[in-house]
């Protein structure tokens, strides 16, 4: 690496942190422009905290980038900041904004991991076809992007919402726990679903349930314990997927739709669902500016939504005439870039320092 440390006005440490994933980068701010300098992933299940593969990549980042020490920390994660802490809902540990300052003697902030993500939001060119994959309506058009609210919806592990605002002369990107709405079946397939998850949650089931990596894995042990109710037999790689471990589930089922009956029913079921929780926030965010598809499994899993308009016919379907017409002029967009909670997290920083 040739760059220098006054390359930059600012070296922030920017950290995403997921129930699966322990994101960490350097990442180089020049006037308006956020470069990434140095980034390594490890295994949030297996680190026993967040300090134990911090401290490994800052002596690695010494070692690899001489000179590049961060001003500032932002780490993003998933789950609510409460004095300066945040309880990770997906993860066995959780992260003190004051420990970490302690260790590493480096002024931090701590985010909620879709607050990162609609900072990074903020940083994409929806023209931009690498960063951004607008979806058509089924009339074949885009939606105008608009001054206003936009509303990021992201399922990953698991369901991040998150909206950015205009106050006055300021954008804010702000938290939501809106992936525990209630989960918005449309048949009676998913009302089958809906009562399956209440038996085992003991409540009605929030919307994560059944639009997240574990919402996969759910959707795709009901459907079996249907098919085999009905004497149907479970085909070799469905069955290998039920046999997997409970986080690897998600990435096989996808990976197996394209061959397998019971995968593809899984995936198209998981896509139309995803499409009735981005419509019901729509409605009570009205988000002009757009809808951003962001977590992993939409853009890895793009021609699923893309294939018949799949996505966004079940999108624009609402029992209110006016409601219909918000969602037709609504843009609709799948997030490409991984790293965008990263670069959220350093413009978090540098917004809010």
């Amino acid at each position: 690496m040739t760059a220098s440390r006054t390359s930059y006005d600012l070296v922030v440490l920017a950290g995403d942190i997921g129930g699966t994933n322990t994101n960490l980068a350097l990442i180089g701010k020049k006037g308006g422009t956020f470069t990434l300098l140095f980034d390594r992933h490890y295994s949030t299940r297996d680190e026993p905290s967040l300090s134990a593969p911090l401290g490994r990549f800052l002596d690695e980042a010494r070692v690899e980038m001489p000179g590049m020490r961060p001003e500032l920390c932002c780490i993003s994660g998933a789950g609510p900041v409460v004095e300066r802490r945040i309880t990770l809902t997906n993860a066995p540990w959780g992260i003190d904004a004051r420990e970490l300052e302690r260790d590493f003697s480096i002024p931090t902030r701590l985010i909620n991991d879709f607050t990162a993500v609609s900072y990074g939001v903020l940083l994409l060119d929806p023209e931009k076809p690498e960063e951004i994959t607008r979806l058509p309506h089924s009339d074949g058009s885009l939606g105008e992007i608009l001054p206003g609210v936009r509303a990021i919806v992201g399922a990953g592990t698991g369901l991040g919402v998150g909206y950015v605002v205009r106050v006055k002369d300021k954008v804010e990107a702000l938290p939501s726990e809106g992936g525990h709405i209630s989960l918005p079946v449309y048949d009676d397939e998913t009302r089958a679903f809906q009562r399956w998850l209440e038996e085992r949650y003991g409540f009605v089931p929030g919307a994560e349930a059944g639009v997240s990596g574990q919402g996969i894995a759910n959707l795709i042990a009901f459907l079996a314990e249907a098919a085999e109710s009905r004497g149907e037999t479970l085909s070799p790689a469905a069955r290998g997927v039920l046999e997997a471990a409970l986080e690897e589930r998600p990435a096989l089922a996808a990976a197996a739709a394209g061959s397998d009956r019971l995968c593809a029913r899984t995936m198209d079921i998981f896509v139309k669902l995803y499409a009735r929780v981005a419509a019901d926030l729509t409605a009570a965010f009205l988000p002009a500016g757009g809808v951003f598809l962001a977590g992993g499994i939409a853009a890895k899993n793009e021609a699923r939504f893309l294939e018949d308009r799949r996505f966004m016919v079940m999108f624009e379907k609402s029992y209110r005439e006016h409601i219909k017409k918000i969602l037709m002029r609504t843009p609709v967009m799948i997030v490409k870039d991984y790293s965008i909670s990263l670069y959220g997290a350093a413009n978090a920083a540098v917004t809010l320092a």
